[in-house]
């Protein structure tokens, strides 16, 4: 006799016990050596272009035999080059590749590309894509033109959600719930004079941009630095990207430019956003 459909539903449910559930890390499944050897290749935030073996050590918090057979490993892979001269090791091209394929294989930055070129064609600005990463957005496509404000910024960079228009706007698209979870998690400081920071003040910020479908910010992270966002969105309205332009102060001329990148970054934004129905 066959088995009732129930019985089979009920035997294919995976059970996760409590633990592994409140901290993946915790699973049989997880690769402890693997998180290490992330750990060696992150500690290169970009504050120091080289490290020594003791340096490496002590911002992985490993003993030195640990970090040494890490580093030769990830040397001997070609993720890690280490200077004959000095000893020291920096990070190597390889690890581009990941970027190459990363940008090369992503949906949302295909279907975005020709899209921020018109924009950044029609503005003579700075036009960017960006998507949320745990309480931060990336950067992960930028068309910079002349007027461009900040030539540090590029693809890659990271900055918090909580204070600038392309993190605002995809929060917008979030439950209230998710949202409170991620400010919770986030070191909310001033960046500037004029950077909303206290919790309060930012879900109030978020009612408003729900109300007027972008969000604006003045000088939060960088003086001088005006963007203007929306978020793109999938077939569920959730907020799986953002794009922006931002504009230097000094071209700003804000009785015309509010409204006018305000009506582009939605436009732009809609047209990006996947429209499949909702089975």
């Amino acid at each position: 006799m066959s088995e009732p459909k129930t019985a089979r539903k009920r035997a294919s449910r995976i059970e996760v016990p409590a633990a592994e559930a409140a901290d993946p890390s915790a699973s049989s499944l997880y690769v402890q050596s693997v998180e290490k050897a992330m750990k060696v290749l992150t500690a290169f935030d970009g504050s120091k272009r080289q490290l020594s073996l003791s340096e490496i050590a002590m911002l992985t918090g490993f003993d030195m035999s640990a970090t040494q057979r890490f580093t030769y490993t990830l040397a001997t892979l070609g993720y890690l080059f280490k200077d004959p001269d000095s000893r020291k090791y920096e990070l190597s091209p390889r690890l581009l590749d990941f970027t190459y394929h990363y940008l090369t294989s992503n949906e949302l930055v295909s279907r975005a590309t020709p899209y921020l070129q018109q924009l950044g064609s029609e503005t003579e600005e700075a036009t960017n894509l960006t998507v949320l990463d745990d309480t931060d957005i990336v950067f992960v496509l930028r068309i910079v033109s002349r007027n461009v404000f900040n030539a540090h910024v590029i693809t890659g960079s990271r900055l918090p959600a909580y204070c600038t228009a392309p993190g605002l706007a995809i929060l917008a698209t979030l439950p209230d719930g998710e949202i409170d979870d991620i400010l919770s998690r986030t070191n909310l400081v001033p960046y500037t004079a004029a950077t909303v920071y206290q919790p309060r003040k930012i879900k109030e910020r978020i009612v408003q941009i729900r109300k007027q479908g972008y969000a604006h910010a003045e000088d939060e992270y960088f003086v001088s630095d005006i963007s203007t966002a929306a978020a793109i969105t999938n077939a569920h309205g959730r907020g799986i990207g953002a794009v922006n332009i931002a504009v230097a102060r000094s071209r700003w001329h804000a009785d015309r430019d509010e409204k006018r990148f305000a009506d582009l970054v939605i436009s732009t934004a809609s047209a990006i956003s996947s429209r499949r129905r909702v089975e």
